[in-house]
């Protein structure tokens, strides 16, 4: 029996979308099976069809698509859907850490908490002080 490694790296839709940088919804909207292989994901990047090369036509680059959130503490890496409310994050920590794990904001700066940031995030942002 030949072994087929394709079968093994088969993605789901949203592992779909990060690899071509789109969201999920659009991969939907455009026939994007449940399932794909890692070759015809590769294929469909290489060669993309008229929808997806006309979205990365018009992509700016203003905003990331997908961002990695990685858990300055212990090092858990989630890929998600930046919010438009997301400020520029100093810190990110999964929920169940304290902030005192964290080191000091410098002398005359503030720290400020964002809650929901991906599945089990918080935001952390230090700034001065106007």
């Amino acid at each position: 029996m030949a072994n087929n490694s394709s079968s093994h790296s088969s993605l789901n839709r949203r592992q779909v979308a990060q690899a071509l940088n789109i969201p999920p919804e659009m991969a939907a909207r455009n026939g994007i099976p449940s399932r794909m292989s890692a070759s015809e994901v590769a294929a469909l990047d290489a060669n993309p069809p008229a929808w997806l090369a006309q979205s990365r036509a018009n992509a700016t680059g203003k905003r990331p698509i997908w961002v990695d959130l990685r858990c300055y503490l212990c090092d858990f890496l989630e890929v998600a859907r930046p919010k438009k409310w997301w400020p520029e994050f100093t810190y990110v920590i999964c929920d169940f850490h304290e902030n005192s794990e964290l080191p000091d904001p410098q002398a005359g700066w503030r720290r400020s908490e964002y809650d929901g940031v991906g599945s089990r995030f918080r935001g952390i942002v230090d700034s001065q002080d106007d």
